[in-house]
């Protein structure tokens, strides 16, 4: 089995996001797409699995595909009974398909041949074990079991854990995989990531998770632009080793796009200095004849003209290189603070609207000095989000108390985006400059923004100024998660919530991000379930959720 993409270009109206893109899999292949949020990570997943044609370029591909995109439409009556039944259909139908062959073969007069074909694939797909393996994918993945459940009723994390463990069960022959280990706990990844290393076919997989590049991938294909402007298919199977290698090729191009910028200026310098021999000031020497000044006029120009084309044979088109992460110095203390923690909680305990018990810390106490840190961890289900929604003051609760200190802002990032980052706005027709807007409006109007303190989302270096100018229901969902980054320092918060902030984002914001938040003034709170973050964030005090 085999996947070709043979120089693909994919644009939508007015914006181009795929150019020449080049891959080629085969059996055993495992292929990791990164790239900053909006590069066309999960476009390029749909036009692999041919849900969108090519404006350039083909596919090619030989075998049967799986794809678990990272939003999922489902019908008012889809169970996961019905979503089961219909992705193992193909599975299913194969052992029926031999079981047939089997009950009508003749020892004497069939044909071997056809049915040592149907005895294979079945082989291959483990026909025979399809409804243990999607049982143990749904146990492992922390998904619901229940047939009856309706799709509806599922959080979007449980909806996507019960899709990819069919598609896992399925063993199709390429599978594409949109952010898999975004709504999986550790128990969960250390499945997939078993399952993967052992797939017989090729794997496509758009992912953040920088452990799961080290310990699944055989190459890297980052969709961010080159100095060339094309993608750039990575052999390295280690992160550490791909993050050299591309570090070192941005260095290569900002140094270089400083140089031609300077060189630029300091030519047309000297160009608005031939021009201003051109001036009707410019006056010839006293007692020079008359045609001096026309005379000196043509030098002039011959000499600017000279100077333009050396400008233009020289120039050099060096694209301007990709943002970067320009955190905010966030304060540490508001101004009427004392003593004591900023934000303390006490033996919460939350209890969900269905009567299901969310959230039971008895006993415990959370506080959070200035410049604290917290790093909260555990499986899904065991209260994480609850938690921050806790100390956010966002949840009732049953039981326990919260404590804020006077003048303490907070900067709250959820699972589902910031608070208010969409507002009540049209996403349809509100560009990310207004919605950002609307959100200081609201945070002013409700006394929690220090109009002298707010952070301009152009400053941050998570979304350009064009993307910034269009309508939020245009944004890609990583575009969408760095505005939701964006909103939740807005007010430049003394403390900082961040509930799996890695979701949607790309390694290298990831990165940069790890980085920001180890070395920021302000106290900061993370829940999260990305390994490498965790083993960034290994010398911050920890509370285990279980």
């Amino acid at each position: 089995m085999h996947l070709v993409a043979d120089a693909i270009t994919y644009a939508y109206p007015g914006r181009a996001v795929l150019e020449r893109v080049d891959l080629v899999a085969s059996d055993g292949a495992r292929i990791g797409v990164v790239g900053e949020n909006g590069a066309g990570k999960t476009t390029l997943l749909r036009v692999l699995a041919g849900e969108l044609d090519p404006q350039a370029g083909a596919v090619r591909v030989v075998g049967r595909i799986a794809v678990v995109a990272q939003e999922l439409d489902v019908r008012p009556d889809a169970t996961v009974g019905t979503l089961t039944s219909e992705a193992l259909s193909g599975v299913r139908a194969v052992a029926a398909q031999l079981d047939a062959a089997i009950a009508a073969f003749d020892h004497d007069s069939g044909d071997l041949g056809a049915l040592g074909l149907v005895m294979a694939r079945a082989e291959q797909l483990a026909a025979w074990d399809v409804d243990r393996r999607v049982d143990e994918a749904l146990t492992r993945f922390g998904a619901p079991r229940d047939p009856q459940r309706r799709l509806d009723e599922l959080s979007v994390g449980e909806r996507y854990r019960v899709r990819l463990a069919c598609r896992i069960a399925e063993r199709a022959d390429i599978l594409l995989l949109d952010e898999p280990t975004n709504h999986l706990d550790v128990i969960g990844i250390e499945y997939l990531t078993a399952q993967l290393r052992g797939w017989p076919g090729v794997v496509v997989i758009v992912t953040h998770d920088r452990q799961l590049l080290d310990d699944v991938m055989t190459a890297i294909l980052d969709l961010d632009p080159s100095m060339d402007g094309g993608p750039v298919l990575y052999g390295a199977t280690r992160y550490a080793t791909y993050r050299f290698m591309k570090d070192q090729a941005l260095r290569r191009w900002r140094a270089r796009h400083a140089a031609e910028r300077k060189r630029a200026e300091t030519l047309a310098a000297h160009l608005d200095a031939s021009y201003e021999g051109l001036s009707d000031a410019w006056r010839p020497l006293k007692g020079s004849r008359p045609n001096r000044r026309a005379t000196h006029a043509r030098g002039h120009v011959k000499a600017a003209d000279r100077l333009i084309q050396r400008l233009e044979a020289a120039a050099v088109q060096v694209p301007v290189p990709p943002l970067e992460l320009a955190f905010p110095d966030l304060p540490s203390l508001p101004q009427r603070y004392v003593s004591g923690p900023l934000l303390e909680l006490r033996a919460p305990r939350v209890d969900g609207a269905d009567g299901r018990l969310r959230l039971d810390l008895a006993g415990t106490r959370v506080d959070l000095p200035p410049c604290g840190r917290l790093l909260v961890t555990g499986p899904n289900g065991s209260g994480k989000s609850t938690l921050l929604a806790a100390l956010a003051g966002s949840v009732p609760m049953s039981r326990g108390t919260r404590t804020l200190a006077a003048g303490v802002r907070l900067g709250i990032l959820g699972q589902e985006g910031a608070p208010g980052s969409a507002g009540p706005v049209d996403p349809a027709s509100t560009s990310g400059f207004d919605a950002y807007a609307r959100v200081a409006l609201d945070l002013l109007a409700a006394g929690t923004l220090d109009p002298d303190q707010l952070v301009p989302v152009a400053y941050l270096g998570l979304l350009t100024e064009d993307d910034l100018e269009r309508p939020l229901a245009e944004l890609s969902v990583g575009q969408r998660r760095r505005f939701d980054l964006a909103c939740a320092v807005l007010a430049a918060p003394h403390v900082l919530l961040l509930d799996e902030p890695t979701n949607h984002l790309s390694i290298g914001l990831v990165d940069e991000l790890t980085a920001a938040l180890r070395a920021t003034s302000a106290t900061v709170v993370v829940a999260t379930h990305d390994r490498r973050m965790r083993a960034d964030l290994a010398d911050w005090p920890q509370l285990e959720l279980g």
